[in-house]
């Protein structure tokens, strides 16, 4: 016989996001204690097992029929070449904070490059095998299909940052817009006039909401947000050093740079010191990302943070909720599922 515990807020079984919320713990918290893993606090366990009770919380039957069949391995897949990953801060920070997350599970985690159309066909055979029990997607593309295939394999998934508004995945992100904007607005306070933009690849929504924080940010000053003080790069050094030299033939009197990442900040200061700007003297320089690259620019870079290791972390707590109760996604709705952490903005000597 069913049981006939209480019922939910939508007057269903109380869900895995229920029990979070009343216990105050993340869904993967409680996905562990439902688990058994011994790597919960005895507090913690507690208020677990308290709302659990409470609320007469029943787990997914589904998800513990499948459980004999699970691999204990998640994928955190790279839709970009290894030579990217390699070289840029944002993927090994994000690798931390998985990694420091996932070690409180018994899950394994596997690396898995898909940069060329050969690394994705196999991709799509290994995860239609289901040799995974969910996968993290990082750096996604807003034409990139790994997204839909794995909605049309039913592979639990989560990915670093929304396609679009109408992101139909469970996602974590950090403030884009808000780091933008925060960006032009400390230039602006510092007397700057002309500032240009480069910009990220504009296939990727991240790279779209720091462009509209960055004409939102002039706008709200009263200045005019003019495309061709936009160059858009791919977030690659020499991305970076084609933009900026794309942006001093247009607007040679520009006096501030937000690039939209540190990598292409230091391709662009490569580029001003080569034609003898002075940084910040003659053109203040802002990247994204806060990265070791950051720190150790001479001078020292401004950059917007964006909490890279904790979306890490965010992104295991939510794959970890979803491979316990394992329904589609969008038949239990995405309240609580679309992440966005804050961003700030760390002051150094360049701007």
């Amino acid at each position: 016989m069913a049981s006939h515990g209480a019922r939910g807020r939508g007057g269903g079984r109380p869900t895995l996001e229920e029990v979070a919320a009343r216990a105050g713990v993340g869904r993967g918290t409680v996905s562990r204690v439902i688990n058994g893993s011994p790597r919960v606090s005895d507090a913690t366990r507690a208020a677990v097992e308290a709302a659990v009770a409470e609320l007469g919380y029943v787990p997914n039957t589904a998800a513990r029929a499948l459980a004999a069949n699970r691999t204990d391995a998640i994928a955190l897949v790279v839709p970009e070449p290894e030579t990217r990953f390699f070289a840029e801060p944002y993927f090994s920070d994000m690798l931390r904070g998985v990694g420091a997350e996932l070690s409180d599970t018994e899950m394994q985690l596997l690396l898995i490059f898909a940069g060329s159309d050969r690394e994705r066909q196999r991709l799509a055979q290994y995860l239609a095998a289901h040799r995974v029990d969910g996968v993290l997607l990082v750096s996604v593309h807003a034409d990139d299909p790994l997204p839909d295939l794995l909605s049309q394999l039913e592979i639990p998934a989560v990915i670093s940052g929304r396609r679009s508004v109408d992101e139909t995945l469970p996602s974590v992100d950090s403030d884009n817009y808000g780091g933008g904007r925060m960006a032009v607005e400390h230039l602006i306070a510092r007397g700057r006039r002309r500032i240009v933009h480069l910009a990220g690849r504009l296939d990727v929504f991240g790279a779209q909401r720091r462009v509209d924080g960055y004409r939102e940010g002039l706008r709200a000053a009263g200045r005019e947000a003019d495309d061709r003080l936009i160059a858009p790069g791919d977030f690659t050094e020499e991305g970076g050093r084609r933009a900026m030299t794309e942006l001093l033939a247009r607007c040679p009197d520009l006096d501030a740079v937000f690039a939209g990442s540190d990598v292409m900040a230091a391709g662009a200061r490569q580029v001003l010191r080569e034609l003898g700007r002075r940084i910040p003297d003659d053109v203040a320089l802002v990247g994204y990302d806060d990265s070791a690259i950051a720190r150790h620019m001479d001078p020292p870079l401004t950059s917007v943070r964006q909490p890279i290791e904790e979306m890490g972390r965010a992104m295991i707590d939510l794959l970890l909720g979803e491979i316990a109760d394992r329904r589609p996604a969008v038949s239990r709705g995405l309240e609580k599922r679309q992440v966005v952490l804050p961003s700030e903005l760390v002051v150094r000597a360049s701007s």
